[in-house]
C-alpha cells in the first residue's frame, strides 16, 4: 500500500516520513513531488498540501491531517465526499492552548501590561489588587482544547463558562449551547477566547453584534481560525473602549501583512499563529495508530464529521 506524504514547503518531510515509515513498516510511504506524476496513493497525510494534491492523487481511500483544524481541505478540488477526514485529536496541543490562554487572561487581569508601561518609565507603581470576580472568562468551543482551557483557567478561581453548539457538562464550568444561548452567554463575559472550529456557521462569528454584547472593558483572545474574526469590527469596538484589548495569534492572511492596523495598535497583542502547535512525535504516534487501525479494518479516530465540518 502507498501513502503520500504531503505539506508544507518549509517542513522538513523526512523527519516525519522516518519514524512514520518505521511504525508501518508495511507501507510505502513517498514524499509528494511538484514533478507532476501521482503514485497512485491509497492514503495521504498531509498539512497544508500542493492545492492539485486530491486532483493528482485520485485513488485516495482516507486523508490524515497533521492539525486539527481542517477547513483547509475543504477549500481544495477533488476531495470526494466519501473519502474520510481524520484530524488530530491532540497531539499535545491542548495544553499549550491553555497555556496561551492563562497568560493573555492573566496579562490583562494581573495588569501586567500596565506593569510593562511603568517599568519603561521607571516607575514603582503597586496597582489594585486582582478582584477575579470582575473577569468572568468565557470560552467559546467546548472541544479538546476549548474544555481544557477552561477547566485550567477554572482551576485559578476564575468565573468560567462555554459555549458550544450542543452543549457539554464539565465539572465547575457555567455551560451554554447554541445559538439560543449565544447572548447570555455573551452577557455575562468579559472575557471571550475563541477556540470554535471554522465552519460555514462560525465564519465571521466574532463581530460587531457578538463583541458588543460583551461586559464593558472586554477582552478577546482568538486562538480560533482568522475567519473568525471581522477585523474592522474589532478596531472599532477598541476605538469605542467597549473592547479594552485583544490578543489574536490568528488573522484572516497568514502572514499579518506588513502595514496591517494590529500590528502597530496598543492594545493589541500579535502573535504569528504559535499557540499550539502538534508536537512531532505525539502527532506521528497518533497518526500512525490510527493508519494501522485503517490496514486492519478497525474504526478509526478523529474522523472529521462532514456535515459539521470538524
Amino acid at each position: 500500500m502507498k501513502i503520500i506524504f504531503a505539506s508544507a514547503h518549509d517542513v522538513d518531510a523526512d523527519s516525519w516520513i522516518k519514524p512514520l515509515q518505521a511504525l508501518v513498516p508495511q507501507a510505502d510511504i513517498q514524499q509528494w513531488s511538484d514533478d507532476g506524476s501521482a503514485i497512485g496513493a491509497e492514503l495521504a497525510v498531509v498539512w497544508n498540501p500542493p492545492r492539485d494534491i486530491f486532483l493528482r492523487e485520485t485513488g485516495l481511500q482516507a486523508v490524515f491531517n497533521l492539525g486539527a483544524g481542517v477547513d483547509a481541505l475543504f477549500r481544495l478540488e477533488g476531495l470526494n465526499d466519501d473519502v474520510p477526514i481524520v484530524r488530530l485529536e491532540d497531539a499535545g496541543m491542548s495544553v499549550q492552548m491553555a497555556e496561551y490562554a492563562t497568560y493573555a487572561l492573566l496579562r490583562a487581569s494581573r495588569q501586567f501590561d500596565r506593569y510593562e508601561g511603568l517599568q519603561k518609565q521607571g516607575i514603582w507603581e503597586p496597582l489594585p489588587d486582582i478582584q477575579r470576580g470582575k473577569w468572568p472568562v468565557g470560552v467559546m468551543g467546548m472541544g479538546l482544547m476549548g474544555a481544557r482551557v477552561a477547566q485550567t483557567l477554572a482551576s485559578l478561581d476564575y468565573p468560567v463558562a462555554g459555549w458550544s453548539r450542543s452543549g457539554k457538562d464539565l465539572p465547575g464550568i457555567e455551560c451554554f449551547a447554541g445559538p439560543a444561548q449565544l447572548p447570555a452567554f455573551l452577557a455575562r463575559t468579559r472575557v471571550l477566547i475563541n477556540t470554535l472550529p471554522l465552519t460555514s456557521e462560525t465564519h465571521g462569528i466574532l463581530c460587531r453584534d457578538t463583541l458588543g454584547r460583551l461586559l464593558p472593558e472586554a477582552h478577546l483572545i482568538n486562538v480560533g481560525r482568522g475567519d473568525h474574526l471581522v477585523e474592522e469590527d474589532l478596531l472599532a469596538l477598541l476605538d469605542s473602549g467597549h473592547i479594552h484589548g485583544a490578543t489574536l495569534d490568528v488573522f484572516n492572511q497568514e502572514p499579518l501583512p506588513q502595514g496591517h492596523a494590529f500590528w502597530t495598535h496598543p492594545r493589541i497583542t500579535v502573535t504569528p499563529h504559535v499557540a499550539a502547535a502538534s508536537l512531532r512525535e505525539t502527532s506521528i504516534a497518533q497518526v500512525a495508530a490510527n493508519i494501522n487501525c485503517y490496514l486492519r479494518g478497525e474504526p478509526l479516530t478523529g474522523v472529521v464529521v462532514r456535515g459539521r465540518g470538524y
